[in-house]
């Protein structure tokens, strides 16, 4: 139930695509697996998420917390899903979005600790084609994420440090280092 920002910017270079201007365009959020194996299985893993917890959404929209989303919608049927209808303007900002899983609900059971699966936020852009239909794809962007608890993910956030701080120099220059916030990478 945290809120997490995702704020997108239009950042085309002047004259780049002039058909959009002061037009609508149409995104689509979802989040999916990471891993390839949990891909395969992505429909049967979602149903048994729903089976648990009828009625809710793996992903929603913070409607108090957001801007610049005209008509938000959610497809009933897509729980990992937005963009049935949330158009926005490209000039302004648009923000804020819910994860209401955790990372630990798609993993084997243990003695407590689990690891937690690691989920991707993707967003794909279209514009609108002649016939009024969001179709045409303008851009696709993700970023890997990992939804804990609050104490969970504190206990995580410290137990990763500690494990940082171990390393040699050498060592911590393979890890990115960390931000407070997350540019989300261009998908092709």
């Amino acid at each position: 139930g945290q809120s997490y920002e995702i704020r997108m910017l239009d950042n085309r270079k002047l004259g780049e695509l002039p058909e959009i201007n002061g037009k609508l365009v149409k995104s689509i959020f979802r989040v999916v697996f990471h891993d390839r194996r949990l891909q395969y299985t992505e429909h049967q893993q979602l149903e048994g998420w729903r089976w648990n917890r009828p009625g809710d959404r793996i992903l929603d929209i913070d409607i108090p917390m957001s801007v610049g989303i005209i008509d938000p919608r959610a497809n009933p049927t897509q729980l990992n899903t937005l963009g049935a209808v949330p158009r926005w303007q490209p000039h302004r900002e648009l923000t804020c979005r819910q994860v209401h899983c955790i990372s630990t609900e798609f993993t084997l059971r243990k003695h407590g600790g689990e690891k937690g699966v690691p989920f991707r936020v993707q967003i794909d852009t279209f514009r609108e084609n002649e016939s009024g239909e969001y179709t045409e794809h303008l851009h696709s962007a993700s970023c890997q994420i990992k939804v804990f608890k609050p104490k969970g993910a504190d206990r995580k956030q410290k137990t990763d440090r500690e494990k940082m701080e171990k390393r040699t120099p050498h060592e911590k220059e393979k890890y990115q280092p960390s931000y407070e916030t997350t540019i989300l990478t261009e998908v092709s």
